[in-house]
This record gives structure tokens, C-alpha cells and sequence, in this order.
């Protein structure tokens, strides 16, 4: 956790430190281009604001790259060693420690100073663009990482194959437990389906008696099986009914009656 710690404070300096040195090179530019140092200023206000977003990305990418990178040492034996990242993350101080040494005989400060921001960006752009992509390349061809490589990738196709199964388990565990439930259902609401529909035949005659009756049938099939359930024991006494009275439409008065129970709600008239 300590060595973490200070691989974030290293490059989170490094990349300052190589902002530092863009802008400084960025500015001198153009200034030399003739530019006021009213429109550098203002360029500089906004350019600020996208640099930070722009750092700020960079340092969650390449922390959780850091981090990653730690679960497949075996394929990466150097790049995800400590001694890598500490020199990948002090890539810009290396750049303007170079360039420092490189201008030493400089005969004015600014061309001191643009020195090392040359050799901060030079340096940093090879090991951070072309080095370290070269180095995971050849990392990757060794015998050791590829074969590792392929076991990683047929142990996590295995895991996903799994996940699959269960997740294919599980929904026909759900769907014949779904039809196990209307199996008993039928068993137990039988009679009860067959009552409701001789209540709906009955509807006539004293109306109050028959709905009371009905709507103890549906608080049983609510505390039997709920909305699903109630559905079931509606469609098979409207069946019922209808085997019994070819003739004549039946109009759905049990979802009139069972209004209001558990989460049922009443349907239109006909449907």
C-alpha cells in the first residue's frame, strides 16, 4: 500500500512537472510568433481548465492500468515491476535532467530553460509513446507470457461459459416452478373456478350475494397465489362459462368483484 502511495505522489509530480514544460514551450512559441501577452494570458486561462480534465483522465487510466497490470506479472515480468514504474512515472524528470546536462554551456537562461523543456518532452513522448508499447510487445512474445496469456483467456471464456449455464439454470428452475405452481393451482382452484363461473351465469339474481361470494373466491386465490394466480382461476371460469353458454357473451364481471384485492385492478367491461 506504502509503494502504491508513493508510485501516485511520483507520477501525479511527473506529470506536472511535464505539463510544466508543454506550456513553457507552448507560450514561448508564441511569443515568438509575435503574439501580445494579453492573448497568451487568455489562451492560458482556458487552456488550464482543459489541461487539468486532460491530467486528470490520464491519472485514472493509468492507475487502474498500474493496478491491472499487477494481476498478470507472469505476462508482464518487467513493465509491472516496481522498479519500471518507478522510472516510467519519473520518465519527465529523467527528460529535463537530460536536457539540463544537454544545455550546460547555455549562453542565456531562456535558452537554459527551453532545454529542458525540449528534453522533458522529448524523453517522455519516447518511453511513454513508442518504449513502453515496444516493451509490452516483446513482453508479450515470450514463450512464458503467451502461454499464460492463453490460459488466462480459456479460464475467463470458461468463467463466462458458467455464468451462463447458472444464469440459464436458474431461469428453468424459474419457468417449472412457474408451471409446477399452475399445476397445483388448477388442483386446488378447481371447484373454486368452477363456482366463479356459475357465479357469473348466476349474475343476475341477487347481485349483492353473488359478488360477496365472488370476492371471498378471489381473496383465497390472492393468499393462494397472488396476482398470477387470480389471473389463472379468472381465465379458467370465463372458459368455463363459455364452454357452458356457447351462445352468449360473457362480460367479465369478476374483475368488477375482485377490485381492490391484493394489487388487482378492474379491467373494462367485454375485455
Amino acid at each position: 500500500m506504502r509503494r502504491r502511495d508513493e508510485l501516485k505522489k511520483a507520477h501525479i509530480a511527473g506529470t506536472v512537472w511535464f505539463a510544466l514544460a508543454v506550456s513553457y514551450i507552448f507560450v514561448l512559441a508564441l511569443r515568438q510568433a509575435g503574439v501580445r501577452w494579453w492573448v497568451v494570458f487568455s489562451l492560458s486561462g482556458h487552456g488550464v481548465l482543459i489541461v487539468a480534465v486532460l491530467v486528470s483522465l490520464y491519472l485514472f487510466a493509468i492507475f487502474r492500468g498500474i493496478s491491472s497490470s499487477q494481476n498478470v506479472e507472469i505476462e508482464h515480468p518487467l513493465t509491472s515491476s516496481t522498479y519500471y514504474a518507478a522510472f516510467y512515472l519519473l520518465t519527465p524528470f529523467l527528460g529535463g535532467l537530460a536536457g539540463c546536462l544537454g544545455m550546460i554551456g547555455a549562453h542565456s537562461m531562456n535558452q537554459f530553460v527551453l532545454g529542458i523543456a525540449l528534453g522533458t518532452l522529448g524523453v517522455t513522448f519516447m518511453v511513454w509513446v513508442v518504449l513502453d508499447p515496444l516493451i509490452g510487445l516483446l513482453e508479450m512474445l515470450l514463450p512464458v507470457s503467451r502461454k499464460h496469456h492463453a490460459v488466462r483467456l480459456a479460464q475467463a471464456r470458461d468463467e463466462r461459459e458458467r455464468k451462463q449455464r447458472n444464469r440459464e439454470r436458474l431461469l428453468d428452475e424459474v419457468v417449472e416452478q412457474e408451471k409446477l405452481n399452475r399445476r397445483r393451482w388448477r388442483e386446488i382452484l378447481e371447484p373454486e373456478a368452477e363456482r366463479l363461473a356459475g357465479l357469473l351465469i348466476e349474475n343476475g339474481n341477487d347481485a349483492q350475494t353473488v359478488e360477496r361470494e365472488a370476492v371471498g373466491i378471489g381473496v383465497r386465490a390472492w393468499q393462494t397465489g397472488g396476482l398470477v394466480c387470480m389471473r389463472e382461476l379468472r381465465d379458467t371460469a370465463i372458459h368455463l362459462c363459455q364452454r357452458k353458454r356457447p351462445d352468449q357473451a360473457v362480460i367479465d364481471y369478476i374483475s368488477f368483484w375482485w377490485d381492490g384485492i391484493g394489487n388487482w385492478r378492474a379491467k373494462p367491461l367485454g375485455s
